[in-house]
This record gives C-alpha cells, structure tokens and sequence, in this order.
C-alpha cells in the first residue's frame, strides 16, 4: 500500500514537472536556437522570459553526431565545428522571436573579437540560427539596431539553422542553476532524468529565477507564486519551494 502511495505521489510529480502551462496548441509553439558563449547563463536568461515554456542546452551547427562536452571543447585536437547553444520552446502569441533577439544581446557581450576565434582556439561563438526568411530578417534589423546602440561592431553570426541537428547536452548541463543548488528540489518534482529537465515548464522557470541577479529577487518571488498557482505541483513540492524562495515552511519531503 505504501508503495502505491509513493507511486501515485511520483506521477503526480512527474505532471506538475512537465506542467499545465506548457501545453499550448502546436500552431503556436514556436523553436529558435541562440549561442552567446556559456549556454548555463543562456538558458537561465531565457527561462526568466513570459512567454517561453521550455529550454534544452546543446551542441549544434557540427559535423558529428551526439558528440560529448569534451569532444565539442577540444578545438585543438578534434574540432566537431560545434557550439554551446540552447533551444528554445515558446509561445508565438506571447513572445515574438524579435523580442528573443533583444534578450539575447543582453545575455553576453556580442562585441567579444573572442568570438571571432570559434572552431581555432575556442568552442564558443555568437550566433543566432534562423529557421526562415522571416528570422533571418528579424535577426538582421535586430543586430543592426543594437550596433547602432553601442556604436561597436557586433561579431554576432547570424546563421541558417533549419538543416542542422540540435544535440542535447549532458544531464549535468541542464537547468544547471537548479540542479546545482538545490538537487532535493528537483527529487521533489521528479526531475532526473535528461528528457524531464527538457520537458519541464516548471525547471524551466525555476532555473530561470535561480540563475538571475538576485537584486530582482522580489520580481522573482511574483513570478514564482503564479508558477506554482497555475501548475498542478504536490504540497511535498510547494513546501520545498516555499523553504527555498520564500523561507516560510521547514523542508519536507
């Protein structure tokens, strides 16, 4: 009896970490893929943005299949021609991919000349992938209009990205913030696998808040209460999140 119980508790878990928010009609569920150097800080970036319902961090644009964090970084010896990236999931009619472009520059400094040594001395590179002709203009007028803002030279590719593979990265490189910090909120919500970090509405967010500037901690904890409002999260994960964000309950679990 008691481990039909647990199992019940663990498929409730496992429906609140896929989560409600994140099912949307497909006609509105749109991809894009961004590189701006360390993807751990990408993807939090993302994941903080309305409208956004999941995020994966990956290797993309190379020439091998499923190839490893380590065989991606060692330009030197095996050069995959791939670069840390990360895809994400949104809601057209909340987001647009223009408004995913201006957050983008925000995320890392597009007038690195380091960039300008991808696949010679590093994996890392500036770019985003477009999937149509569509994006690839809205990601052109974006650059422009942001170079025009600094008065420098942005080193930013922007690249077609339909024909290529998006590679999941290892277990360890998702929703880092979250898994690094606080590994028994994610044993809550049943996150442990690959494919449940990527599947994960609620990781998605979460991370988010927890990769972000801790100045914003108050914006955080509003966007934080309508996560857990509007998703179907077990009270053992509520207190969890309330002992972690807002210190209201001792942690159970």
């Amino acid at each position: 009896m008691k481990k039909s119980r647990q199992l019940e508790k663990d498929d409730h878990n496992q429906r609140a970490a896929t989560s409600s928010s994140s099912q949307i009609p497909s006609q509105f569920a749109e991809e894009a893929i961004f590189a701006a150097a360390s993807f751990w800080t990408v993807e939090a970036a993302f994941g903080r943005v309305d409208g956004v319902l999941r995020t994966s961090t990956g290797y993309f644009g190379g020439i091998r299949r499923k190839p490893t964090y380590r065989e991606v970084q060692n330009v030197s010896n095996a050069n995959t021609g791939h670069t840390e990236a990360v895809k994400i999931v949104y809601d057209k009619r909340s987001v647009s991919f223009t408004s995913l472009c201006e957050v983008f520059w925000d995320t890392h400094d597009p007038t690195s000349k380091e960039f300008l040594q991808f696949g010679l001395s590093t994996h890392l590179r500036s770019a985003i992938f477009y999937a149509n002709e569509g994006e690839r203009k809205e990601a052109m007028q974006s650059k422009v209009r942001r170079q025009m803002k600094l008065n420098r030279r942005i080193v930013t590719a922007i690249l077609p990205g339909h024909s290529l593979e998006f590679f999941l990265a290892e277990n360890f490189h998702q929703k880092y913030y979250l898994q690094k910090r606080h590994i028994r909120l994610c044993e809550c919500l049943n996150l442990r696998s690959t494919e449940q970090f990527v599947d994960s509405h609620v990781a998605c967010k979460l991370n988010g808040y927890l990769g972000g500037d801790p100045a914003n901690v108050d914006e955080n904890k509003e966007q934080l209460q309508r996560l857990i409002d509007g998703n179907d999260i077990s009270l053992d994960a509520k207190n969890m999140l309330d002992a972690v964000f807002f210190k209201k309950t001792r942690i159970i679990c």
